[in-house]
């Protein structure tokens, strides 16, 4: 499926309909200048064999990215997704590597784990920084040497697995702290991407927006109302801490606030950045500046009567 606004490509996902991933992880945007120099460097990395650490904050669509290196290689199997931050310590072993029948009260079977799933495939570790150190160890070896030992097995087993990972922090600064492993993240070095905030692509901002409405008001069968110049003045100036996130959820908001044809900017719920700057000079005049500025301050508050 693709979907056009404001005469933009915008990448969909086939069946995105059908697909269990969240309405942010379907749609990719590329209209930003900043966002097609990542374009080009993702479409160079793709083909290529090497691992990929993506760096980017929270929110801003790191596994978008990892599908679509996945999607743009020629590797035919699953791309597998994990939260590292989600793995059990106990069972990280088991979970990673799989396990072999037996190993486990209960555990008639065998499990392949998620390396053993992405065999052919490519493996994202969303947060590959909360993985407990003796497992990041095993996790290069597994790289290096192409080869698996699921617990309770006695022999290793082969695996083609591309990696694809990611980072909400500075790994080098966790290498230098001791909190992860410096082999580990070399390895993962030989292929970097930096997904920039969405404060700075500001112009992906207003296609990713109608694309979320877009959706949502299929969704939930509501006629699709347009953004008023007004609010797409204030979704550009927003400076977006959550990313494409909060992004999304705004844009629900107000598609379920609104009551016309279009989106208004007080169906944004947004604080208006001009109002914040003009807060921020008052309480610095306030706190710290001289008695001219006080007293200047008070008789214009007075002339506009607010005081």
């Amino acid at each position: 499926m693709s979907f056009e606004t404001f005469g933009q490509p915008l990448l969909t996902f086939p069946d995105a309909e059908k697909s269990p991933l969240s309405i942010r992880a379907k749609a990719l945007v590329f209209v930003d200048p900043r966002s097609r120099q990542l374009r080009q460097e993702l479409e160079q990395l793709a083909p290529r064999s090497i691992s990929v650490l993506i760096r980017g904050e929270t929110g801003s669509g790191k596994e978008l990215l990892a599908r679509h290196i996945h999607r743009a290689s020629d590797r035919g199997g699953l791309f597998v997704s994990v939260n590292c931050g989600a793995i059990s310590p106990t069972y990280a072993d088991a979970e990673l590597f799989g396990y072999a029948a037996g190993s486990y009260s209960g555990s008639a079977s065998s499990r392949a784990g998620w390396f053993g799933s992405a065999n052919g495939g490519t493996l994202y570790l969303d947060e590959i920084g909360d993985l407990p150190l003796p497992i990041q160890i095993k996790l290069l070896a597994a790289l290096e040497n192409h080869e698996v030992t699921r617990v309770g097995a006695h022999q290793p087993s082969p695996v083609d697995v591309r990696l694809v990972a990611a980072t909400s922090i500075d790994l080098a600064q966790a290498v230098a702290a001791g909190k992860f492993h410096e082999r580990l993240y070399h390895y993962l070095s030989e292929g970097q991407l930096e997904l920039p905030a969405l404060r700075e692509r500001v112009g992906d901002i207003l296609s990713l927006a109608e694309y979320f409405l877009g959706i949502y008001s299929q969704r939930l069968d509501l006629p699709v109302p347009l953004i008023s110049e007004a609010a797409q003045a204030m979704l550009e100036r927003h400076s977006w801490p959550g990313n494409t996130r909060e992004l999304e959820n705004v844009i629900h908001f107000a598609l379920l606030v609104s009551t016309g044809d279009e989106i208004l900017p007080e169906h944004l719920n947004l604080p208006d950045e001009g109002l914040k700057q003009v807060e921020q000079q008052l309480k610095r005049i306030l706190g710290s500046g001289s008695t001219a500025e006080k007293e200047a301050l008070k008789r214009l508050l007075q002339n506009a009567g607010l005081l």
